[in-house]
């Protein structure tokens, strides 16, 4: 075990199971968006290593783009609920499908506030893909599309998903222990 894993109460979700869901997920978005314009719009950062595994279990062409936003505050561990743009998309989304990649939907208030911006900018269509979904957190209603896997409320890290920047690089999902994050 490496020291960034001995900080895990346990592995949630593990690399095999991750890659299978991720090649369905793959399967279903090259079904559904055959033949159309296809935009991938990635969350960074914590969205960047489910985008890659995703864009290639897509079979059909496909662009992407990225977004940077910040919604946490001081804890780190619970957001403020101010959803701050910190990059914008370089694509004009005008007319084109939109398929957001998100790495974990929890309140959801931060991907209402994104979708409700993107929808001014006139996509033909703009749907969301998650990895990982906590309904139990939910506090606004947020249509997903595609979802990799629900989970229970704990506090998850691994594959892009960090608490204070570390932890991205493991590639499973994992729980952090509390007393690391509970201070």
């Amino acid at each position: 075990m490496t020291n960034l894993e001995n900080d895990l109460a346990k592995i949630l979700i593990t690399r095999e199971q991750l890659q299978q869901r991720i090649a369905e997920l793959g399967e279903a978005i090259s079904r559904d968006y055959a033949g159309k314009d296809l935009l991938l719009v990635c969350i960074l950062k914590g969205g960047i290593l489910f985008l890659s595994d995703l864009m290639r279990a897509i079979r059909i062409p496909h662009a992407i783009d990225f977004m940077a936003i910040s919604s946490y505050g001081g804890t780190r561990t619970e957001s403020s609920g101010v959803v701050r743009i910190l990059m914008d998309l370089n694509t004009n989304i005008t007319n084109r499908n939109v398929l957001i990649v998100e790495d974990i939907v929890d309140t959801g208030r931060t991907l209402a506030y994104i979708t409700e911006m993107l929808k001014t900018r006139d996509p033909a269509s703009l749907k969301i893909c998650t990895l990982l979904n906590k309904p139990s957190r939910r506090e606004v209603h947020v249509p997903l599309d595609y979802v990799g896997f629900d989970i229970p409320n704990e506090f998850v890290v691994g594959y892009g998903l960090d608490y204070d920047e570390f932890y991205r690089n493991l590639p499973f999902i994992g729980v952090l222990k509390t007393e690391l994050y509970a201070r």
